[in-house]
């Protein structure tokens, strides 16, 4: 029998450190909100692949588009052959998406390939290159995606010359002592001494921060970043790849705040699992680009293209994003109790928009230092006791919950009662 041993011996002589794994298994089969490693064990699954399988492991319904899928073709290259999938899913997102006016919309293959597409498309539209983001904001690993985030080790380091003209702001967050005021005060000190307003192109925001610690961005900061954007022609983008479809209680996490970008990346769930990823936007700014200065070998995957439309309907269907805010509402309640506990771990800073939640280890109860020790000895008892799990944070401090928005309840509370295990101190 194959065991995770071997395969992590086999693994350190064939593929690069530089790829991490937070845990050290090997996946034999998954199923919803559960996965078995080639040992047999089994896993309650509450990272969902980083917020990929909204929609859980292998839905029937989007096996069953993929299959018929793949007993037409798998691959053309829209470039060449043109298929009616793309059309149809570019459609859906145009009629979904909270964009004003008409909207058109590219279709790729990851996160990072959307970020860098969406800079390219707003470059083309103003004919600017600067670009502003902020501190803890993660875009991917791609050059430019590269630089947009906002933390350097280990996404930065080593890796230099990075794209210019990329500029960062505070990230507002309450217990970090950074306030909305402070990051648009970032913002004006930014066009008076470094670029001029009408020289920057875009600002890109999470609506939420992913590997940043699930901090959301406050409303007022998104409606005052509108109206700066409208004041002095910058494309304003939201990166919606670990916030987009459902996972924060809406559809798109942009939308709690009521304002509309002029580009939405998206990526993760959007294929349940497939790789596949899109630029949303403003018709007019999405055709700035000449014939041919889009697209990708393997953008809009037909076989993705399949599984997306699929998942949209389980989405509608299901009814997912009203289930999100449901057992979002359920875990937020008990983590709440845990962190009044006085005989588990010190934990606080509860935080959640729909079910995209975190809380961070604290170095003492009632206190504001992070222990970014032990969350990670959190993060390890978590996972010999058989849930997936993993952190996050400027400090790595937090530990976010991820779990598909289709667990079943009892999965659900299994999971968090191994979660409560992991929080036990250990001698």
């Amino acid at each position: 029998m194959t065991t995770n041993s071997d395969l992590l011996q086999r693994r350190a002589a064939s593929v690069p450190r530089g790829i991490g794994s937070a845990m050290g298994i090997f996946a034999a089969r998954a199923e919803n909100a559960e996965l078995w490693d080639v040992e047999g064990r089994r896993y309650i699954d509450f990272a969902a692949g980083i917020a990929v399988t909204n929609t859980g492991h292998r839905h029937p319904r989007i096996m069953a588009a993929v299959q018929a899928q793949l007993e037409r073709f798998t691959h053309t290259a829209f470039q060449v052959s043109a298929y009616e999938s793309y059309i149809a899913l570019a459609e859906r997102l145009n009629a979904i998406a909270p964009i004003a006016g008409p909207a058109k919309t590219l279709l790729l293959s990851t996160g990072a390939e959307a970020v860098e597409n969406a800079i390219k498309i707003a470059r083309a539209a103003t004919g600017r290159r600067a670009v502003v983001a902020f501190a803890g904001g993660f875009h991917g690993r791609s050059f430019m995606a590269m630089a947009l985030t906002g933390k350097t080790a280990p996404y930065k380091r080593g890796f230099g010359p990075l794209p210019g003209e990329v500029y960062h702001l505070p990230f507002p967050v309450e217990h970090h002592g950074i306030t909305v005021a402070d990051s648009l005060d970032a913002l004006e000190q930014l066009f008076r001494a470094d670029v001029a307003a009408d020289e920057v192109a875009a600002i890109i925001i999470e609506p939420v921060q992913g590997e940043g610690g699930f901090h959301a961005a406050p409303t007022e900061l998104l409606q005052a970043l509108r109206a700066i954007a409208d004041r002095h022609g910058i494309v304003l983008i939201a990166d919606e790849v670990q916030t987009g479809f459902a996972r924060t209680g809406r559809l798109f996490g942009i939308e709690h705040s009521g304002v509309k970008p002029d580009l939405i990346t998206v990526a993760k769930s959007l294929a349940g699992g497939f790789p596949l990823s899109g630029v949303i936007g403003r018709a007019e700014v999405m055709d700035a680009v000449d014939p041919g200065g889009l697209g990708g070998t393997y953008a809009g995957s037909p076989v993705a293209c399949a599984a997306a439309l699929a998942v949209l309907d389980v989405i509608a269907e299901e009814r997912l994003a009203e289930r999100a805010r449901a057992i979002g509402a359920r875990t937020l309640e008990r983590l709440q109790g845990l962190a009044a506990r006085r005989d588990l771990r010190p934990i606080g800073n509860v935080r959640g928009r729909g079910a995209m939640i975190a809380f961070d280890l604290l170095a003492a109860r009632g206190g504001d230092e992070p222990d970014p020790a032990a969350t990670q000895a959190v993060l390890r008892r978590a996972h010999a006791l058989g849930l997936m799990l993993l952190g996050c944070g400027g400090r790595g401090e937090a530990i976010r919950l991820l779990f598909p928005l289709t667990i079943p309840e009892a999965v659900l509370d299994e999971g968090l009662d191994l979660l409560e295990q992991a929080l036990q101190p250990q001698a």
